[in-house]
C-alpha cells in the first residue's frame, strides 16, 4: 500500500536535520529539498547569510530555515548545535574546494579534515540523538584517467588523489571507517563528480554552470578545461544525500555518483541546442581535469534503488530558467563570471 503524504510527514516528525555548509552549493539545494517537503532544517555555517539560499527559496520559505552560526573547526560549536536542537540526522557539506586547498593547504586541512572529525566526534558523543551522518566526499579521491587504463573506473579501484583536496577527502573516508570499526558509528560518504546548477559559482568544475549563466545574460565565457567530464545535476545530488540519510544504511559506506559522462564539446553542443546564442558566446579551452570522470556507480544503484538521474538537457533548461527568473527580478549575481 502506498503511504499517504500525511503518513510520510508523520514518520518524519521526530527527524531533525542539521546541514553544515548549507550556505554553499549542494548544501543550499539540500535545504531547498527539506523546506519544500515540509521540514524545518537547521543550517550550520560560519556565515549565515547566503545568496545561494536566497536564490533558491522564497522569502516565506526562508522562515522555515533555522540559522546556527558556528565554526566547523571548533568541536564545541558542532557539539552545541547537535545537543541544543536534538539533531538526529547530520548532512555534512562544510568544506573548501580544490583551488582554495591548493592555495592554503593548512586551512584546507582544518576545514575539510578537522571539521569532518568534529562532526563524527560530536555524533559519537551524542549517540542518544544522532542516527545518521552523510558527508560530502568527492570523485577527487581518484587519480587521473590514465592511471586506470581508460574506460569506466570500477568499484573498489585504488584511491590515488592528485590534489590536497582529494587527499583530504580520502582521509575523511578513512576516519569514517575507523569510527565505525571502533565505535559502531555508521555513515555514508558520497563522491560527486562535476555537479552543476544554480549556485555553482566556485571550484574547478563550475565552468559549465557559469557558461549557462553567461549565455542568459549575453556575455562571452570560456570554460577553463577540456576533455571528459561527468556532469551531475544538483537536484539529483541533493536528493541522493537525503535518501542516504534516511535509508538506515549500516557501516562506513562510500558511494561514487554518476550523471552524464561526456566530452566538454558535447556539453557545448547540448547548450547550443537549448540556448542557441551560446554558440557565439561559450567555449572551452585548457587541459583536461586531473581526475577520472567515468565511474561505476553500481554500489549506489544496489543500495539505493531508482537513483535519480536528470538528463543533461533537462538540467540545462531548469538551470537557465532559474537564472532567467532571477535576472528578471534584478537578483542575478554575475560577479562569478569574472573568475
Amino acid at each position: 500500500m502506498t503511504a499517504t503524504p500525511s503518513a510520510n510527514l508523520s514518520a518524519r516528525t521526530d527527524q531533525r536535520f542539521l546541514v553544515t555548509g548549507a550556505t554553499g552549493f549542494i548544501g543550499a539545494w539540500i535545504v531547498k529539498h527539506l523546506v519544500e517537503r515540509g521540514d524545518r532544517p537547521w543550517v550550520f555555517d560560519i556565515d549565515t547569510t547566503s545568496a545561494r539560499l536566497a536564490a533558491l527559496l522564497a522569502p516565506e520559505q526562508m522562515s522555515s530555515v533555522q540559522l546556527i552560526q558556528g565554526d566547523i573547526t571548533q568541536l564545541k560549536d558542532v557539539e552545541r548545535a547537535v545537543a541544543d536542537h536534538g539533531i538526529t540526522h547530520v548532512l555534512h557539506l562544510a568544506g573548501i574546494q580544490v583551488p582554495f586547498c591548493a592555495a592554503d593547504p593548512l586551512r584546507g586541512a582544518m576545514i575539510n579534515v578537522v571539521g569532518t572529525l568534529n562532526v563524527f566526534e560530536a555524533a559519537r558523543r551524542r549517540r542518544d540523538l544522532v542516527r545518521s551522518i552523510v558527508y560530502a566526499s568527492s570523485a577527487a579521491v581518484f587519480g587521473p584517467e590514465e592511471i586506470y587504463g581508460g574506460g569506466t573506473v570500477p568499484e573498489g579501484a585504488p584511491l590515488l588523489p592528485g590534489t590536497h583536496y582529494g587527499v583530504f577527502k580520502q582521509c575523511n573516508e578513512g576516519n569514517a571507517r575507523v569510527y565505525y570499526q571502533d565505535n559502531g558509528l555508521s555513515s555514508v560518504g558520497l563522491r560527486p563528480g562535476a555537479v552543476y546548477g544554480v549556485g555553482r559559482d566556485r571550484g574547478m568544475t563550475s565552468g559549465p554552470t557559469k557558461a549557462i549563466k553567461a549565455t542568459v545574460v549575453g556575455r562571452p565565457y570560456t570554460i577553463r578545461f577540456t576533455g571528459g567530464v561527468d556532469l551531475q545535476y544538483v537536484r539529483d545530488t541533493a536528493s541522493i544525500f537525503l535518501r542516504c540519510a534516511e535509508a538506515g544504511l549500516t557501516g562506513a559506506k562510500t558511494y561514487t555518483l554518476r550523471g552524464d559522462v561526456m566530452q566538454m564539446r558535447d556539453f557545448l553542443s547540448s547548450l547550443g541546442e537549448i540556448l542557441p546564442t551560446s554558440r557565439a558566446l561559450a567555449k572551452a579551452e585548457g587541459k583536461a581535469l586531473p581526475v577520472s570522470y567515468d565511474f561505476d556507480d553500481s554500489a549506489l544503484q544496489h543500495d539505493l534503488p531508482e537513483v535519480p538521474r536528470t538528463p543533461l538537457a533537462e538540467g540545462i533548461r531548469e538551470t537557465a530558467a532559474i537564472f532567467q527568473r532571477l535576472q528578471r527580478a534584478g537578483a542575478l549575481d554575475t560577479g562569478d563570471l569574472d573568475s
